[in-house]
């Protein structure tokens, strides 16, 4: 059984403003506590396209890994690996950014999307973001009556953690803004 949500924010700020926070967001010394499940994030490779006006970029993510403590503990493992792929696109002013995990496959999937783009009705001011996860627990012998209750365990805590990302984007754009207009704070 895959669980599976969607939802979308309106940054009230221009898109180059969140893409910027976006890229700060795990760097920020004062995010530690916020994004305490983010343990630690390594850039592996990143391309510049020029002609295209496009930035690939691949970052390693460690993190605690999700979902009820009786689960890592059956596991054995309290981290997880994640790979995040992320497409900025200078010309159509479009960040995509695809987190995936690389350990626990055999217990857990999960995919993230995000999406930043300009918003529709105020495409120089305000900033769209489309989110989409999807978690699949994979039957566990000992846990196959649970894998449903897990499941919706671990949606509850990316869903919280999303919260956190963006009260943590939206503290970035803030500071930004404020350095753009020469006002320290």
């Amino acid at each position: 059984m895959v669980r599976a949500y969607a939802q979308e924010h309106t940054y009230k700020h221009p898109w180059e403003r969140v893409t910027s926070a976006s890229w700060r967001k795990f760097s920020d010394p004062e995010n530690k506590r916020t994004l305490s499940h983010i343990l630690e994030v390594d850039t592996l490779s990143r391309k510049l396209e020029p002609q295209a006006g496009k930035l690939y970029t691949t970052r390693a993510i460690t993190i605690h890994a999700p979902g009820p403590w009786f689960v890592r503990k059956i596991i054995g493992q309290d981290i997880c690996h994640c790979i995040e792929s992320t497409m900025v696109d200078g010309k159509t002013r479009s960040m995509q950014l695809i987190t995936k995990n690389i350990s626990l496959q055999k217990f857990i999937e999960v995919e993230e999307k995000i999406r930043y783009d300009p918003h529709p009705d105020h495409p120089n001011e305000w900033t769209i973001c489309k989110q989409e996860t999807s978690i699949r627990i994979k039957p566990l012998s000992a846990l196959a009556s649970m894998a449903e209750k897990v499941e919706q365990r671990c949606v509850d805590r990316f869903q919280q953690n999303s919260v956190k990302g963006r009260e943590v984007m939206e503290r970035i754009c803030k500071y930004l803004e404020a350095e753009s207009r020469g006002i320290s704070i």
